[in-house]
């Protein structure tokens, strides 16, 4: 191998039907790093009420917290959505090309009944690994 994260959709699988890449393969002397679910909170403590300034939020601390590692978009493997309303994927898209291009990550999205507190409607893990 390459020592090079690298994403692929296989010809004898059906095309993604969104933004992600149906495998991601990670070299073997990389460092794995897996975030908390970061949430649409901003510095002042404050969680929105809107979905959409949630989507914004959670972005936002996405990309604080692979930056306290020096990791960004390409370092990313999979991610984990959770959602307790309906999604704008017109929205959602729109963040998510912002950070990532067209280099999806291997993704998951579940519609659950509720998250760790009652106003966080949207909740997102990060799996990164760092080739040596």
């Amino acid at each position: 191998m390459n020592g090079k994260i690298t994403r692929k959709n296989p010809v004898t699988m059906p095309t993604p039907v969104g933004n992600y890449t149906h495998i991601t393969r990670i070299p073997k002397e990389a460092d794995l790093f897996v975030t908390s679910g970061q949430i649409g909170v901003d510095m002042k403590g404050d969680i929105p009420i809107d979905f959409n300034a949630q989507v914004k939020n959670t972005f936002i601390n996405m990309k604080h917290v692979l930056e306290s590692e020096a990791l960004d978009e390409n370092n990313i493997i999979k991610v984990n959505i959770w959602a307790t309303e309906k999604i704008d994927w017109d929205y959602l898209y729109s963040e998510w090309d912002g950070l990532f291009g067209e280099n999806y990550p291997a993704m998951t999205i579940g519609y659950i009944s509720e998250l760790g507190l009652p106003e966080i409607k949207i909740e997102i893990e990060l799996w990164a690994a760092k080739p040596e």
